[in-house]
Parts: structure tokens; C-alpha cells; sequence
């Protein structure tokens, strides 16, 4: 038995690793190599693995670590903050999903129970595949990321009463106290497990840590994981929600990052395995023989879930473009309905048949996601300009764009109030810079304009938005969103309506820069990098490189779009050691240039401590360093100056160096 699992897992991964190949090649995602090779050995193809139980078992520790990992990025405040988004997107789609759902099966079947519990099959969509497709974009963060998100996290709470309505529908009969008592006792367990995040989990972490053992830890965290996603799944909820809401604890303690450093390879080897056994659900014989009842049953769930999602979305306040791509996104059937549908055909509510239709439909909709979603922003931009749905948004633009900023000119604008739009923000304001801030989160805007700040609610990649806001006559745009399609989209509008702006854009990959460029951008800041250039500039200024070589370095890897990081080549060696007894004293160092003003001049000449009040202590010269250099010393281009004195001193001797200052310095008295 342990041969022949071995063997199934041998194979799994031989041949997921050859088909991802080939279909990334074909710049297909992952996630459908995995979904097509599940296909190909599974049961209903060639037969390679048969015993799908073990499979699917790791499927579920893969879908677990996944959830987990996600928990771990958010946080108890964020997830607060998004409660709107949970109760209010959340409810509308579930509710509405339910409801169209059933009429339209009620028309095909005529039985109720039936048809109502259809509508809980297709109320759920992927969490698994959206998550993943979302954080390999680094779309998470982003207006419709969060909105599936949030979405999805709902469908899990749902799952509860979902799974204890079945015997009602199936007309057995429910008791309201056991419903109440199970819905009871799974608040509980959320309660205790998200209190449990503040009051035991840090303090458990912090004496695991003490002991500086690696392997403690990552077994401590991988006992929570699955522990607490067992815990739930005993009370009802789903092991995925559980996994989550124990991501959740390790994000509020100051070992999140980690954590997930450690869990990823079991997360990206286990993941995997789920997308492979849903694979291995389809029968491909089947249909093929039921070819058009299966297709027709595709369409009408994608049909169905984008109108629902979409309506779910702009029911809370979001713009039709970012409502529809998250429609879009979720527009599959989820892993947790393949649970429901099981448990629906053990209790006689659908037939054999229509399980295997359901499973078929279902497997095509979670194969189609991938492309869905990348093809998403396209089509909600395409939608969102066509005639008829334009008037509808410029009616709710106008209503929203009241008190629009007019005719401002030489202003900066901010798209995204994020982080970084807050802290620009601030400076502009202390600067007194003229700016205005778009922002798509309506609560955020309210809470600003009671502050004072120039801020407006709205949707960057529309023209007549960013007109409202003067894109004409302003001299810089920022944008700062988590949006990597509405970046590119606003980008290229900007530089179309104002060929003069000035364009800055934040993004997190460095792989973003070369479209950005090509679509009007001039200056592109990739996080990523940004974080290296601050980490070696600290290094090399601790090996006393000189100030100015630093700047050098770093402003020539900006305007080589970061490209110079990838072969940095550091030509001036560091001085000596500094002696222990400087350790409280600041010291500097700075290389004389060969189109320097202090090339040529001897120490006594520069005056430099009555200009600057610092001391030049050593000078090196090659491989020379001369120390406590004598007055008459000439400086010369290539010579590194040891420069001493406090910290007010040393930033006044760098401004005097490169000031014209030196130049009559010569003939002080």
C-alpha cells in the first residue's frame, strides 16, 4: 500500500511537471497544467492513479497552507476594515446567487427543495483558485482583490448553515435548537481562536523563539495551522476558514513574516496536489457524450455569477469597472460545492446524473478561471466604455464627482491613498505644493474630507475623472494603487490626455517597469528594489564608501531603471577601520571628483573648519592613506578625505564641498 501511494505520487508530480513545462511555454498559468494533468492520469483518463482518497487528502493540507499564508498577510484591523466588504458584498452575493440560482432551476425541475439547494452549489466560488491567481499577480491588495476577498471569505462562513439546511430541503426535517446550538458553538470557536491571537498565541511564539531552535518553530506553526483548521472543521466550519482565521493569530504577532517564509515550500509543493485531484473529478467520456447540456450549464453559471457578483459590488459602493472585474473573478463554482453536492445526492436531492453534470460544468469553470482573470481587466474596461453602461457611470460620476477641484494648474496628482499617497501627501501639504487625491475607497474619502484634505472619490483609469481633477493642467501624477492593470490603463490615459505631465508610478515588481516606460511613464518605482538600494546604501556607508559615491550609485540605478543592481561593480575600496575610540563620534568620507572645486587646493587653503567646523583627519591616496595630513597637504582628484566632526557639521561640509564657496575660500583671511 505505501508503494503503490508512493508510486501515485511519483507520477503526479512526473507528469504535473511536464505538462506545467509544456503549457508554460505556451504562457498558459500553472494552475491549468495542474488542472490538465489531474485529467490525463486520473480515473476517467489513462488510469495512472486510481486511488484518489490519499490524493485528495494532501489536497486538503495544500488548500489549508494556502488559506494559511493568506491569513498571515492580512490582519484583525484590515479584516474590520473590510467588513462592509464581508457582510455587505458578501451577503448581497450570496443571497442573490441563491435566489436567481433556484428560480431558474425551479423552472427546469419544479421542485423546490431541489432547486433551492442548486442555488447553495452555485452560491460558492474557488477560493483556492482565486487567492492563488490573485497572489501570484499581486493583485490582493488591489479595489477588486479585496472585494473577492472579501466575498470569499463570506462563502465560507456560509458554509455552516448551508451543510445543516440539507436535511430540511431533502424533507427530513431540522431542528431549529440543534441549528441554533451548531451555529452557536461554531461563533464560539471563531470567538475563542481570534481572541486567542491577542491573549496566548504572541507569548506561546515568544518562548518558542527563546530557545533558538529552527525546527520548534516551524513545527509550532504548522501544529497551529492545522490544528486550529481541524478545531473549526469539528464545529462545523470549513478546514479552509479555519486555516485562515489562524493565519490571522500569527499576523498579529511579530514572527508573521517568518512564518511564512518557513510554511511556503509546503504550501507551494501541497497546492499543487488540490488542482491535480480536481483534475481527477473530471470524466472526460461523460462529457464529451453531454457535450451541449454541460456547456449550456457553463454559460448559464458564468452568466449567472458575474451579474451577481457585479451587483453585489456596486450594491457597496464600488465603481462599475472594479465591480465587474471581480465579478468576473468569480465567476466559478467552488471546491467546498463538490462537499454540498456529496452530501445533496447522499440525501436524494439531486440524481447520479446530475452530480456528474455538475462536477463536469464545475471542473470547466474552475479550468476557464486563469483566463477569466487575466483577460478580466480588458473586458471590464472594454464594458465600461461601451455606450449604454458609459451614461449609467457618468450619471453616478457626476453625483459622486460634486466639488471637484477647479481649475487648479501646476498641481500634483495623487491616485491612491494608500501608504505611500498618505505620506506624499503630507509632505506636499507642509510644502504647500498644490495636490488632490483620487481614491476609491468611499469610507477613506468621507473620513479625509472631514479632515480638510483635497481628496475625491473615483475611478483613475476614467478619462472624465481624471479630467475632473485637471489632468490637463497638472504638472505630475502619482499613482500609488496595488493595481497593476489600473496602473498600465491610467498610465497610458494620462500620458495621452497631457503629453507634458510628468508621470511617477509605484509598483511592487521589477518586471513592471519596461511596459510602464513604454506607456508614458517616466519615473517607475519597483518596491522590491527600492528596499535593496536602502539596504546596500546602510552597508556600504558602514565600510566608509563616501557619501557621494553612494548618491552616485543610487541615482545612476535609478536612471537605468534599476538595471545596474543586477551587476553593481564598486570601484573605490573602503578606508581603514574606524579606531574604537571614534565609536561616538561621527566620521564621513568623501572622494574628490575630477571636476571638483576642491581638486587643486591644499587642507589650509579650504578653510574647512572655519566654513564647515569638521577636520580633515586622513586622506587616502591609492593604496596611501595619509594620516593627520599637514596643512600644505594638496588634494587631489581620486583622494578619499576622512572628515570628523557632529552630525550638523559633517551635512554643512558635504554642501560646502559642492558649493562654488571653495572657489574664494582660497582667499579668506
Amino acid at each position: 500500500m505505501e508503494l503503490e501511494f508512493l508510486k501515485s505520487l511519483v507520477v503526479i508530480f512526473g507528469v504535473s511537471a511536464l505538462v506545467v513545462f509544456l503549457l508554460h511555454r505556451l504562457n498558459i498559468p500553472s494552475i491549468v497544467g495542474f488542472l490538465v494533468a489531474g485529467i490525463i492520469i486520473g480515473p476517467y483518463g489513462i488510469g495512472l492513479v486510481k486511488d484518489t482518497h490519499s490524493v485528495e487528502v494532501l489536497a486538503e493540507i495544500g488548500v489549508v497552507l494556502l488559506l494559511f499564508t493568506i491569513g498571515i498577510e492580512f490582519s484583525m484591523a484590515r479584516l474590520v476594515r473590510m467588513k462592509k466588504t464581508v457582510l455587505g458584498g458578501g451577503g448581497i452575493q450570496v443571497a442573490l446567487t441563491i435566489g436567481l440560482s433556484a428560480a431558474a432551476a425551479y423552472v427546469a425541475t419544479g421542485q423546490a427543495g431541489t432547486s433551492i439547494f442548486v442555488g447553495f452549489l452555485v452560491a460558492l466560488s474557488s477560493t483556492a483558485i482565486v487567492l492563488k491567481m490573485l497572489a501570484d499577480s499581486g493583485e490582493t491588495d488591489s479595489p477588486h482583490g479585496r472585494m473577492m476577498v472579501g466575498i470569499l471569505i463570506f462563502q465560507d462562513l456560509c458554509v455552516v448553515p448551508l451543510m445543516l439546511l440539507i436535511p430540511a430541503l431533502s424533507g427530513d426535517g431540522i431542528s431549529i435548537t440543534d441549528v441554533f446550538i451548531k451555529m452557536a458553538k461554531a461563533a464560539a470557536i471563531i470567538a475563542a481562536v481570534l481572541l486567542s491571537a491577542k491573549w496566548i498565541v504572541p507569548g506561546l511564539l515568544h518562548q518558542i523563539v527563546r530557545t533558538r531552535s529552527r525546527e520548534l518553530f516551524i513545527t509550532a506553526i504548522i501544529l497551529l495551522c492545522l490544528g486550529i483548521a481541524l478545531l473549526t472543521s469539528k464545529f462545523g466550519l470549513s478546514l479552509a476558514l479555519g486555516a485562515f482565521l489562524a493565519g490571522l493569530i500569527i499576523s498579529e504577532s511579530e514572527y508573521a513574516h517568518q512564518a511564512t517564509s518557513d510554511i511556503l515550500p509546503f504550501k507551494d509543493s501541497f497546492i499543487g496536489m488540490f488542482f491535480v485531484s480536481v483534475g481527477m473529478l473530471m470524466n472526460a467520456s461523460y462529457m464529451s457524450g453531454n457535450f451541449t447540456i454541460i456547456a449550456v450549464a457553463v454559460t448559464c453559471i458564468f452568466a449567472l455569477k458575474v451579474v451577481t457578483g457585479l451587483s453585489a459590488a456596486t450594491a457597496i459602493g464600488s465603481p462599475l469597472r472594479t465591480a465587474l472585474h471581480a465579478g468576473l473573478g468569480l465567476a466559478q463554482i467552488g471546491e467546498f460545492s463538490f462537499v454540498l453536492a456529496v452530501a445533496g445526492k447522499a440525501s436524494g436531492l439531486i440524481t447520479e446524473d446530475f452530480y456528474q453534470i455538475f462536477l463536469s460544468s464545475s471542473v470547466i469553470t474552475m479550468i476557464a478561471t486563469p483566463f477569466v482573470l487575466k483577460a478580466a481587466p480588458s473586458i471590464s474596461a472594454w464594458i465600461t466604455s461601451r455606450h449604454m453602461l458609459k451614461k449609467v457611470a457618468r450619471v453616478k460620476r457626476i453625483s459622486e464627482a460634486e466639488g471637484f477641484p477647479r481649475k487648479r494648474q501646476g498641481h500634483v496628482i495623487i491616485v491612491g491613498f494608500g501608504l505611500n499617497g498618505r505620506n506624499l501627501a503630507r509632505v506636499l501639504r507642509k510644502t504647500e505644493i498644490p495636490y488632490v487625491t483620487l481614491e476609491m475607497n468611499s469610507d477613506t474619502v468621507r473620513d479625509m474630507k472631514k479632515k480638510g484634505e483635497p481628496i475625491y472619490y473615483g475611478d483613475g483609469t476614467s478619462k472624465e475623472i481624471l479630467h475632473k481633477l485637471g489632468i490637463e493642467r497638472a504638472k505630475l501624477l502619482v499613482i500609488a494603487i496595488s493595481d497593476p492593470a489600473s496602473t498600465r490603463r491610467i498610465t497610458a490615459i494620462a500620458r495621452k490626455e497631457n503629453p507634458d505631465i510628468y508621470i511617477v508610478v509605484r509598483t511592487r515588481y521589477l518586471s513592471e517597469v519596461d511596459e510602464l516606460r513604454e506607456l508614458g511613464a517616466n519615473e517607475i518605482i519597483p518596491e522590491e528594489f527600492e528596499t535593496s538600494i536602502e539596504m546596500f546604501s546602510r552597508v556600504l556607508h558602514k565600510y566608509n564608501v563616501p557619501r557621494n559615491i553612494i548618491a552616485d550609485y543610487i541615482e545612476n540605478i535609478r536612471k537605468d531603471s534599476y538595471g545596474a543592481l543586477r551587476s553593481v561593480d564598486l570601484q573605490h575600496k573602503r578606508l581603514a577601520e574606524r579606531h574604537e575610540f571614534l565609536k561616538d563620534i561621527e566620521t564621513e568620507t568623501y572622494l574628490i571628483k575630477e571636476g571638483s572645486h576642491a581638486r587643486g587646493h591644499s587642507i589650509k587653503e579650504l578653510h574647512l573648519r572655519t566654513e564647515a567646523g569638521v577636520t580633515i583627519i586622513a586622506v587616502q591616496r591609492g593604496e596611501e592613506v595619509h594620516q593627520n595630513p599637514s596643512p600644505d597637504f594638496v588634494l587631489k582628484a581620486g583622494d578619499i578625505m576622512l572628515l570628523i566632526g557632529n552630525k550638523t557639521d559633517i551635512n554643512k561640509a558635504m554642501e560646502y564641498f559642492e558649493s562654488d564657496k571653495i572657489l574664494t575660500a582660497r582667499y579668506h583671511r
